[in-house]
């Protein structure tokens, strides 16, 4: 039995989905196991470009089986409409290609107005994408979340979704003065939707236990980056569930042994969406240079939310902490095309803090906050590298920028993409 781990190194946005999309063409099965529809996979199939949301990257390769674990908030009506669109993109989205775990916690309509309402709320706002992810995840917590199990029973399940909203528009009334929400309408909606999910929900634990028994290649995708995790991250600027290899084992109920690999994604930058440090935050031209115009899909723009993402140099104090902690065995590093033609690149290999200096990543979000780059300096290059196939013919300026993270972060650069398409990722 095999797991291979494909995390987010960095803040989100590396590029997971075109990096799952690739090793899954070796996997039988690929598995979401934390997050909601707060994550945003972009996958370019020649013009086509589609971004998922909550299904798992896998579905674009045949005979590949794809599962929503545990540890994932589902969204219904997000996941109808995301159902239609893989449709619509020529690919059959059917229970034998999808499955749900019946223990995901389910997004109501109340997680995500309360969720507006707090992002509106002056001083408590942390840049959510406002999907409801947190407070599902608080429900749960307190053990009174909905799990999608529920659905089995559309009339049940919708009379429980109109008791949520009845109390969550108490709540709205009373702590933020915003108007109420549809208990009828929106108990209907969900009733339709839960029809519809029903068929795809399963024990999704003994799926993939099965799949391992069976000799089976998993690949776990993680939706959030590391630096995100509710644990491990910038708190309390992160988002509310377990985005580290740990994560894998408690949302999809497989043992760590069944772990044999793991793969974290970066970009050859560094790239943030909402509140937090960002300690090579980047301003002006060069990060207008770096971000893009907003023109092409794969610009620095939020697959889910279209926000601007804040952007800046690669950060190899924040990438080896990730990389340690998750263990990583090998780095996937996107966008490396972005950085051509630039005379010089910098990579930041320690911080300051009050004229002190640090090499390791602070565990507190206003100390971080507080802290200065150390940069080192590297030639860039002119060449054009989308083209490039073969690691060997990147130009040499190139080579000597991987090579350099891999001495900074002690992890070995396997996969490096020069643009959005299936082949130009280049694996060594």
């Amino acid at each position: 039995m095999s797991i291979t781990v494909l995390l987010g190194a960095q803040w989100g946005d590396e590029g997971k989905g075109r990096i799952t999309d690739a090793l899954a063409a070796q996997a039988e099965v690929v598995a979401r196991f934390n997050g909601g529809d707060n994550a945003g996979h972009s996958i370019t199939i020649g013009a086509q470009v589609v971004r998922l949301h909550q299904v798992p990257s896998g579905i674009f390769r045949a005979g590949c089986l794809n599962i929503i674990g545990n540890g994932v908030v589902l969204n219904p009506r997000n996941l109808l409409k995301e159902m239609a669109e893989i449709e619509a993109a020529g690919v059959s989205v059917t229970p034998d290609r999808l499955r749900i775990s019946e223990n995901a916690h389910v997004i109501l309509p109340g997680h995500i107005a309360l969720d507006a309402a707090r992002e509106a709320t002056g001083g408590s706002a942390i840049g959510t994408t406002q999907r409801g992810i947190g407070f599902a995840y608080m429900d749960k917590a307190s053990r009174t979340g909905l799990r999608a199990g529920q659905m089995c029973d559309p009339e049940r399940f919708a009379d429980k979704v109109h008791q949520h909203i009845l109390a969550v528009n108490k709540t709205l009334e009373r702590d933020y003065n915003r108007p109420t929400l549809d208990a009828d309408a929106l108990a209907a909606e969900y009733a339709a939707a839960a029809r519809h999910i029903k068929p795809f929900l399963t024990n999704t634990v003994l799926t993939v236990n099965d799949a391992l028994a069976q000799g089976k290649h998993v690949l776990a995708e993680g939706a959030q980056g590391v630096l995100l995790d509710i644990d491990h991250g910038t708190y309390p600027f992160v988002t509310s569930s377990s985005a580290t290899v740990g994560g894998v084992c408690t949302g999809l109920g497989v043992p760590p042994k069944a772990i044999r690999r793991v793969v974290g994604v970066a970009k050859a930058f560094s790239t943030r969406v909402g509140g937090g440090p960002f300690v090579t935050e980047l301003h002006g031209d060069m990060a207008a240079r770096l971000r893009g115009t907003g023109a092409n899909p794969w610009d620095e723009y939020g697959s889910t939310t279209g926000r601007p993402r804040r952007v800046g140099w690669l950060d190899a104090v924040a990438l080896r902490y990730v990389a340690r902690m998750n263990g990583m065995d090998e780095l996937a590093l996107t966008k490396l095309d972005i950085l051509s033609g630039l005379d010089t690149l910098q990579i930041a290999v320690a911080y300051t803090h009050k004229g002190v200096k640090i090499d390791d990543l602070p565990q507190d979000s206003e100390t971080l906050a507080e802290c200065e780059p150390v940069y080192e300096e590297l030639a860039g290059w002119r060449e054009d590298v989308r083209s490039v196939r073969a690691f060997a013919n990147l130009p040499r300026n190139a080579q000597t920028y991987i090579a350099r993270i891999e001495e900074l972060v002690g992890v070995r650069v396997s996969i490096v993409s020069v643009g959005p398409e299936r082949d130009q990722m280049l694996v060594r």
